[in-house]
């Protein structure tokens, strides 16, 4: 791989990287570098790549751009292969990989003409997003999303394409208004073809009427041992022929967007410049190799074919891929003009006369077309048509723009803005306000609050959380639903008006974001959560990752962040949103919180036992803590982050603070609004809890509520995911300790632990709380340290249990439970 000679790597030179080989250094250095030029070899752009620690020992992050994921993908793991052979001395054919990524990359890469219309979007700040390996595509979020495939979108009339694929009914139609196009007709046997030849006179031309790019067109044709060869050569491509006058003309392509003419571009078929000495076939390996001309779509030009048809078209004007044609002599290789195959594109959009603009505006209205390509054969687009005896040839629907964006002479045209244009006109939205909830704890809460709040408005509120996928408040997938997947479900939803979305560390570390920014991103808290997985050690690192959030807010959008936790307050340094800040402290205790409304900035805060919202000094009063439903009577103060935080991104998004009282007074921590969070059920004499609380930081609220509570006797069902380290497990354990009685159980998934060994790390962490042998026991199932707790219940009691499972849980209650859910 000779081309790595270029890599400059931290040397800023060209030749840094093989002086960095010389010195020394590590294997994932150089899977770096090797994977980078594989992709930049099979045809891509990228030139970023960065080798960093994982945090855990001997393992390395290689991070390699990509442009399209699965050439990406494949480039490193025949980085790897190459590596490995190089390591072990071993013959490996770089130049067959090399072939094999440029194949995928033009299977997988978007077409020419969806890529002029992407990247005009992307300009525009369009949300894109690709809908499967081809050139579906959607633009825009939600309720306004579009979708596009090549230059069809979904504004395409059904019907105009079914007449546009039918090239007699489209002459027809076209006729019908006085449109010139040539006379002939349709047969499906040559007996008939004959007919109509007699009916036209030659010279004719024949056409498969449903194929498309120009397959089974044949040339000039004026007897009838001609006719009966074009007719055998049509009939591959289809049973019903049309027989046409043959035009003559130059081949001109017309695009039609909304109405409108955007762009003319004469087509030459593929052809050779004879230099008087060299074949056919040497002038063509010639020509392919100029940089401008690749396979298929890759760059400007196509390669000019030396295959069958090119030799079988030859053979018909006397001609050999073997002949010398004469110096500057013009030898044609195909009988259509496609880009496809090779032919090349000069701009006459400037050069169109007035008339043939209308009469080309007209063929694609009354096709009914939004986007057409009308085909005009005519000595010169300059004169009207009437005057040159020109005529429309074909109406296309999803017509390509390659010619018209990328020319070989002439203007090249911006033709993706007026498509863009029809799709979004001037003050069409394009997106939906997108909320990003993230946190250690109350993320599911806030976001099904929040939801709950612009449903009020009488908007279809999309929404994510660790329980499923919602719209409204209809379940459309369970499971844990915080990555990248469920937010595409809501995105792409386009009966969405607002999408609200619980984002963790899990779906952001596996996969990244589901989205390219958000109106609003809240960010609740950071506390030691899922500490040691996936290269993440310190609570520091988990509030980097959190704050992408943050970092991907809109610059007219807002972060809403804890003004009470120094990691959280940090991150605004990151976003380039409106700062926006919320606080649990008593007025006048949070220096951040004041010196951000002695600015006029936005805030939520409890001042004289009420949940308000500040701009500067004004004071907008929301509703007393005691009448919220989600504070318990005042109880629940681990809710107060979770309420303060939703007012906030309700407020900034415009929303009435009459509505946003109305929607904190409609909300009850019940099974059907917030499954899991604060679900309290009477059982018998006593009562029983059923929270999701799965972490120290989380456990240690649920417990500070419970002891508020009047209660008997505190009896706790306690768990803890597997997979947290063991002095978060420990630490689980000694804040239970200050429950009169707990029962231990594990989780269905141990998360890479021994069966029984969480329970124990738990116990021990009991035991350092002070807690005696007899106040304890170990049931490793959930079922079976439910239905023991309950037993176990007299008057009064309050059974507390942090579910896994929490619609199982909640059904093996409902079996003991006596008058419903509170």
């Amino acid at each position: 791989m000779p081309t790595l000679a270029e890599h400059h790597c931290t040397r800023q030179e060209p030749g840094g990287f093989l002086e960095r080989l010389r010195e020394g250094t590590h294997l994932p250095h150089i899977l770096e570098h090797v994977a980078l030029e594989l992709q930049s070899l099979a045809g891509t752009d990228v030139s970023f790549g960065r080798v960093v620690p994982s945090g855990d020992p001997d393992t390395w992050w290689v991070i390699v751009a990509y442009e399209e994921e699965e050439v990406g993908l494949q480039a490193m793991r025949d980085a790897v292969k190459i590596v490995r052979a190089c390591i072990a001395d071993r013959p490996i054919d770089v130049e067959a990989i090399i072939e094999q990524l440029l194949s995928l990359y033009e299977t997988v890469r978007l077409g020419p003409s969806t890529a002029a219309v992407v990247e005009e979007a992307r300009r525009r700040g369009i949300p894109v997003r690709r809908l499967n390996n081809y050139s579906l595509v959607q633009l825009g979020l939600g309720k306004n999303l579009r979708r596009i495939q090549a230059t069809l979108s979904d504004f395409t009339s059904a019907i105009a394409v079914e007449i546009a694929q039918d090239k007699d009914d489209t002459k027809r139609v076209l006729g019908n208004i006085g449109l010139p196009v040539p006379n002939g007709d349709v047969a499906r046997a040559f007996d008939r073809a004959l007919e109509i030849v007699d009916e036209i006179g030659y010279p004719v031309i024949l056409k498969p009427l449903d194929a498309n790019h120009g397959r089974g067109i044949s040339g000039h044709i004026d007897n009838e041992d001609a006719l009966k060869e074009a007719w055998n050569d049509a009939r591959e491509f289809g049973d019903r022929i049309v027989i046409e006058q043959f035009a003559e003309g130059r081949d001109h392509r017309v695009l039609v967007i909304n109405g409108r003419v955007v762009a003319c571009a004469e087509r030459i078929p593929a052809r050779v410049i004879g230099d008087g000495s060299s074949t056919i076939a040497q002038l063509i390996e010639k020509e392919n190799r100029n940089p401008r001309r690749g396979v298929g779509h890759t760059k400007t030009l196509t390669k000019l074919p030396a295959d069958d048809r090119t030799a079988a078209f030859l053979a018909k004007r006397g001609l050999s891929l073997q002949s010398i044609p004469a110096k500057d002599e013009s030898v044609y290789l195909r009988a259509t003009a496609n880009l496809s195959t090779g032919g090349t594109a000069v701009d006459r959009t400037d050069e169109m006369h007035p008339d043939n603009i209308t009469a080309c505006e007209m063929a694609a209205g009354i096709i009914g077309l939004d986007i057409a390509g009308i085909d005009v054969l005519t000595p010169d687009i300059s004169v009207p048509f009437r005057e040159n005896n020109a005529v429309i040839i074909e109406v296309n629907a999803g017509p390509g723009i390659r010619m018209h964006t990328h020319p070989a002479e002439g203007t090249p045209r911006n033709v993706g803005a007026p498509i863009i244009d029809l799709l979004y006109p001037p003050g069409t939205k394009s997106t939906i306000p997108v909320i990003a909830v993230t946190g250690t704890n109350g993320k599911t809460t806030t976001v099904r609050l929040i939801a709950h709040l612009f449903r009020l408005g009488e908007n279809v509120v999309g929404f994510t959380t660790t329980d499923g996928t919602y719209l409204q408040n209809r379940l459309v997938l369970e499971g844990d639903m915080t990555g990248p997947f469920s937010a595409n479900i809501i995105l792409s939803n386009p009966t969405v008006d607002i999408a609200v979305l619980e984002t963790a560390r899990g779906g952001l570390l596996r996969a990244g974001l589901g989205f390219d920014e958000v109106d609003v991103g809240v960010i609740l808290n950071v506390s030691a959560d899922h500490l040691g997985m996936r290269g993440i050690h310190t609570v520091e690192q988990l509030a980097d990752v959190k704050g992408v959030v943050a970092a991907v807010v809109k610059r007219e959008g807002h972060a809403v962040l804890n003004a009470d936790d120094p990691l959280v307050y940090a991150m605004r340094d990151r976003t380039p949103g409106d700062l926006v800040l919320f606080s649990t402290k008593p007025e006048g205790e949070s220096e951040e919180f004041e010196t951000h409304l002695a600015r006029n900035g936005i805030g939520a805060r409890i001042e004289n036992d009420t949940f308000v919202i500040r701009r500067g000094r004004l004071r907008i009063p929301i509703a007393p803590v005691r009448d919220v439903p989600l504070m318990v009577g005042g109880a629940a103060r681990f809710q107060q982050e979770n309420i303060l935080a939703a007012i906030a991104t309700a407020y900034v998004q415009g929303m009435r603070y009459d509505d946003i009282r109305a929607g904190l007074l409609s909300f009850f921590p019940s099974p059907s609004l917030t499954p899991g969070r604060l679900n309290l059920l009477r059982v018998q004499n006593g009562r029983v809890l059923v929270d999701y609380a799965h972490n120290p930081a989380a456990i240690r609220g649920l417990v500070d509520f419970v002891q508020s509570m009047d209660a008997n006797r505190r009896i706790g069902v306690v768990a803890a995911p597997g997979d947290r380290r063991d002095e978060d497990l420990r630490e689980v354990g000694r804040i239970a300790s200050e429950l009169d009685y707990v029962i231990v159980r594990e989780d269905v998934q141990l998360r890479g632990r021994d069966p029984g060994r969480t329970a124990q790390l738990i116990v021990e962490g009991l035991l350092d709380g002070g807690m005696n042998e007899d106040q304890y026991e170990t049931m490793f199932t959930e079922p079976e340290a439910i239905a023991h707790a309950i037993s176990q219940m007299q008057d009064n009691d309050l059974v507390v249990i942090l579910a896994d499972d929490v619609s199982r849980s909640l059904d093996a209650v409902r079996k003991y439970s006596t008058d419903g859910v509170r």
